[in-house]
């Protein structure tokens, strides 16, 4: 079997589930675990992020959006030479991903006869009902069976741990400039973690906000998480928080290990809010 993989997430879930040596091919976004940056890249981002502050690429996002224009852009020569049995994308998030529809033009375009999983986990549940789909479709039960019983036991573990603690008020920044509310299975991370999000809803999708809003739910917590930032980005944007937040303990984080991608990773981002907010 040969994979193709165009989401960070999903490259995650299918090297968890044994299967790093099926990967061909990867998104332009895909670093974890060791060896998958080796692998050709299939997919481009039209808006380079690493050039643009915050603000800016919010605004290059929605400018994009309005004209209808596509965010990514698939390699389709590089697509065609790895010739994938399966291609994983999904049709969660029209900022984060190729969606389905853009795949299966491509493979079209190159008759190419490759499945196409289409995965969209909108909340703790289904990031690990994702495991379980993968690992059915991909010919890993077993392995899927393991590593979803072991986040649920440590999901349990944190639950345990926490349930005797007094709950702060957390805001998750999901962006800073302009401030946007954390959605889908982030709320839930907080809620498993020993802390109550103020404004995100769990199973809905992140939502533009105003630091005005913030305030007024007097969060006690603010953890920065800034949408696909690593640790050394989160930090640099905590400055701006702390400034509309001076009340608040700041916590910036890994973003992009542990809260932006619904795979195996998500547990690791539960048990480090519990962490934050417990010690």
């Amino acid at each position: 079997m040969r994979i193709v993989t165009l989401l960070p997430s999903a490259t995650e879930i299918v090297c968890a589930l044994g299967l790093q040596g099926a990967l061909v091919g990867r998104s332009h976004e895909c670093d974890y675990p060791d060896g998958v940056a080796d692998l050709p890249a299939v997919s481009l981002a039209r808006i380079d992020s690493h050039a643009l502050a915050s603000a800016e690429i919010d605004a290059a996002v929605a400018g994009a959006l309005e004209r209808g224009e596509q965010l990514y852009a698939i390699d389709e020569a590089t697509l065609a030479r790895l010739r994938p049995d399966v291609v994983i994308t999904q049709t969660l998030c029209r900022v984060c991903a190729v969606e389905g529809d853009g795949v299966r033009t491509a493979l079209r375009a190159r008759g190419l006869p490759a499945e196409v999983i289409e995965l969209e986990p909108a909340d703790v549940e289904g990031v690990l009902t994702t495991m379980v789909l993968l690992g059915d479709r991909l010919g890993a039960q077993a392995a899927a069976a393991t590593v979803v019983a072991d986040a649920r036991a440590r999901m349990e573990d944190v639950r345990a741990s926490v349930e005797r603690c007094s709950r702060p008020l957390v805001f998750v920044a999901e962006w800073t400039d302009p401030p946007f509310a954390a959605g889908h299975w982030v709320p839930e991370m907080v809620e498993i973690g020993g802390g109550r999000e103020i404004l995100g809803h769990p199973g809905q999708p992140s939502f533009r906000t105003s630091w005005d809003d913030v305030r007024a739910r007097a969060p006690e917590v603010a953890i920065v998480a800034p949408c696909g930032y690593d640790l050394a980005r989160s930090t640099s944007e905590a400055a701006l928080v702390a400034a509309e937040l001076p009340r608040a303990r700041i916590a910036p984080v890994d973003a992009n290990a542990h809260f932006s991608r619904p795979g195996p990773r998500v547990v690791d981002g539960i048990e480090l809010v519990a962490a934050i907010l417990h010690g």
